[in-house]
């Protein structure tokens, strides 16, 4: 948010009367003590802000510094994982049922299913599964 983006919003709020405050009926006319009192809380909270808005602004300008660094990195990153990202996105079709990804010290992902499928039953062989005719021996 810029520094005038957050001074506008502050202005406004500020401002905004309170909708759910009813006038006061019998309230007498203010003073000009009541006018000096108000002038010098509104000066107070100009000077409130303009202290919060320069503490901020450091923050904010690294902010600005460090995505103007991260920007190729996730420029190469889309480029790079772009395309696997929108197989993944439509092969899975509800992504309530995995938890978070799991990081293993060795570096692959893993992303679990919350609940395990039902495993299938053992007298019916999977299909997929088939020993080669000449080894024997399964691929995995």
């Amino acid at each position: 948010m810029t520094r005038i983006n957050a001074f506008a919003l502050t202005l406004l709020l500020s401002a905004a009367p309170l909708a759910a405050q009813e006038p006061l009926q019998d309230q007498p006319a203010p003073s000009e003590d009541d006018s000096e009192s108000f002038r010098l809380m509104e000066e107070g909270a100009r000077t409130f802000f303009r202290g919060l808005m320069g503490e901020m602004e450091p923050a904010i300008e690294g902010l600005q510094g460090m995505t103007e660094q991260m920007r190729p990195a996730l420029r190469d990153f889309v480029t790079e994982m772009g395309p696997a990202f929108r197989d993944l996105m439509t092969e899975v079709e509800d992504w309530s049922v995995y938890a978070a990804p799991e990081i293993l010290p060795n570096g692959d992902i893993l992303i679990r299913r919350r609940e395990p499928l039902d495993p299938v039953p053992e007298d019916e062989p999977d299909a997929e599964i088939e020993p080669d005719p000449d080894t024997g021996e399964i691929e995995l």
